[in-house]
């Protein structure tokens, strides 16, 4: 996990490696490029599985994906010091208290075999 930093969203607290779609852009093929730019990992699309969906509100609306990796090559680094303080692995049933509420609840899904779920609604 990644503990975000001078990102004006949830400083302090721990995510997993996460970004945005770039547009025309595949699912698997984001997560291995943003991999790549956070924790300077390759991977490839092949090698990622969705283990989950969350429908998410909170400022906004959001649908995240979440995937899990069979193998990767190189050496997990912080690749953005000025987005991230820390780099740490965790057991997912000892994680700290500061992880990022919604990406909590999807590490405990995955630990559950839940793949679809809706966080943040009344």
């Amino acid at each position: 996990m990644l503990r975000r930093y001078n990102t004006g969203y949830r400083d302090g607290s721990f995510s997993v490696v996460a970004g945005h779609l770039d547009g025309g852009e595949r699912i698997r093929d984001a997560a291995v490029r943003e991999a790549a730019e956070e924790v300077g990992i390759r991977m490839e699309p092949q090698d990622l599985e969705v283990v989950g969906v969350m429908h998410r509100l909170s400022d906004d609306e959001r649908v995240d994906f979440f995937l899990a990796a069979r193998s990767w090559s190189g050496e997990i680094v912080n690749a953005e010091p000025e987005k991230c303080d820390r780099l740490a692995w965790f057991d997912l049933e000892d994680l700290p208290e500061n992880v990022i509420p919604y990406v909590r609840r999807a590490l405990e899904n995955y630990r559950r075999g839940r793949w679809f779920d809706s966080f943040g609604w009344s």
